[in-house]
């Protein structure tokens, strides 16, 4: 197949970049922000860049990078000779800004380099944004290079640290794994997954809609049903009860519960859907809009942040309280002209989009490699 010989050929090409840079150069040692994560991990190329590992916070369970260690003087300080610069993408909130400040200015005394990626401009972990806005300033006005996702997000930040930021695109968190193609079924299928109902989830306000939604798409005979997932364990228990109750009293929208999903279970899940509902009600972009377009499963969504800007060709929209603005996009995102779960159309979508992916893929590495060869070569220049 011709998506098997691109990889291929990708792979080998790779491997043999790799054979003569690696005995070459040294790989940049790289503090990150967190280490272990997804999307530190896919945009570090392990051939020229070396990650350390998070450092325990103390008393914290193991596995747990926050409060991040990296953040603090006394850590920049004892461990100075072995990372070569900083590189920070979340956990921003376990310090004040002026408690950054303080990062900022040991790093500047140390002459190690400052990377910011922003890819939270608004924190989906937080209600009150003014603190975490003042944080982004203080590190978006003092990183050596910066980093966004998307163009628009990239003129925010533009206005914030007056000065332009690289834009690297998210790239695929799938690596060269084989996707899920969903399982083919009856009826159009509309899934919300609100996770632990964090406080950027608005989950009683998108599954209202939702059930309105379903409701009059089925008083035109549509052959449409929704899907709520739900974890187990969440952060608002009252808000989980309204929303089992709006469920039961919609005939076709129905809800799960149950524990964490990790990342193989939850893309089988979002691949057996015909439209995934996101139900922000802040944010900045979507790790989840990203994993969407893997599957080729069509993304339905507010105007929150920059996450229509990820994919726009895949993103539909609608409002919080207005179901008939939910209905259309549910019309528009599952067009017969569009791939089912389980089709041959869906299969071929998603394969050609793995191909495109691992190619976007080594090109997001490489440009992460010069935002350090500049960081680094302006601090030996200083």
């Amino acid at each position: 197949m011709p998506g098997d010989a691109v990889r291929a050929s990708l792979r080998t090409q790779r491997h043999e970049e790799e054979k003569i840079v690696a005995t070459t150069v040294p790989p940049v040692r790289v503090a990150a922000v967190p280490s272990a994560h997804p999307y530190v991990t896919a945009v570090a190329d392990p051939a020229h860049v070396h990650l350390l590992a998070d450092p325990p916070p103390p008393g914290a369970p193991a596995g747990q990078w926050w409060p991040p260690q990296v953040l603090l003087p006394t850590w920049l300080e004892q461990h100075a000779a072995e990372f070569d610069l900083v590189h920070v993408h979340f956990g921003i909130e376990s310090y004040r800004p002026d408690e950054l400040a303080d990062t900022v200015a040991t790093l500047r005394r140390l002459g190690k380099p400052l990377v910011y990626t922003v890819h939270d401009l608004e924190n989906p972990q937080l209600s009150a944004q003014e603190e975490h806005r003042a944080s982004v300033a203080v590190l978006a006005e003092a990183a050596d290079e910066l980093i966004t996702l998307t163009d628009t997000a990239a003129e925010e930040v533009r206005a914030i640290a007056h000065r332009s930021p690289t834009v690297i695109a998210h790239p695929t968190l799938l690596g060269e794994a084989e996707r899920p193609m969903g399982t083919a079924h009856d009826l159009t299928r509309v899934g919300v997954h609100l996770r632990d109902l964090r406080p950027n989830i608005d989950g009683v306000g998108t599954v209202a809609t939702l059930v309105r939604a379903i409701a009059d798409l089925r008083a035109q005979d549509a052959r449409v049903e929704g899907v709520v997932r739900m974890n187990e364990r969440v952060r608002d228990d009252e808000a989980a009860a309204s929303i089992a109750l709006l469920a039961e009293k919609c005939d076709g929208v129905r809800v799960e519960r149950g524990p964490r999903q990790d990342d193989d279970e939850l893309s089988t899940w979002l691949a057996d859907l015909d439209a995934c509902l996101l139900p922000y009600r802040h944010g900045t972009q979507s790790g989840w809009a990203e994993l969407c377009y893997d599957l080729a499963v069509p993304v339905i969504g507010t105007r929150v942040g920059h996450i229509a800007a990820q994919h726009p060709g895949d993103f539909h929209t609608f409002g919080v309280g207005d179901p008939l603005s939910l209905a259309r996009a549910i019309v528009g995102a599952t067009d017969p002209a569009w791939s089912t779960p389980g089709s041959r159309r869906r299969a071929a979508e998603v394969e050609r989009r793995r191909a495109d992916r691992l190619t976007e893929w080594a090109a997001v590495r490489a440009a992460h490699r010069e935002v350090y060869r500049r960081a680094l070569s302006a601090e030996v220049a200083a």
